[in-house]
């Protein structure tokens, strides 16, 4: 399978299993426990299957660049967290050295 299409779903089931993070309080809650446990052990097996064919310095750099912005943007729209100047401009660094990595460097080549 396409790799990059493996990386999206590597990044949505992070970020399925980190936005229940915030439900599982301590793990007491069931539901939202067994989503974030699927959440991860599916996104880390697809990142596993994703390094056969691509680099791990680059991929890990934009699954988590990526599930950083979209938690991000869930926090924002949907759990009444905040984002000030300094957190945007750290989200847009994060964001344009993922770009650096994957497009101006030459190690993202295999």
């Amino acid at each position: 399978m396409n790799p990059y299409v493996l990386l999206a779903a590597a990044i949505v089931s992070e970020v399925i299993g980190t936005t229940a993070l915030q439900y599982a309080d301590g793990f007491s809650n069931l539901l939202p426990t067994g989503v974030l446990i699927a959440g991860y052990l599916t996104s880390f097996y697809l990142l596993s299957l994703i390094l056969d064919q691509l680099p791990i310095g680059p991929v890990y750099a934009t699954w988590s660049a990526v599930a950083i912005v979209l938690i991000t943007v869930i926090g924002t729209l949907f759990l009444d967290q905040r984002i000030d100047p300094a957190g945007a401009i750290g989200i847009a660094l994060i964001i344009g050295g993922v770009y650096l990595l994957n497009v101006v460097s030459d190690v993202s080549v295999h």
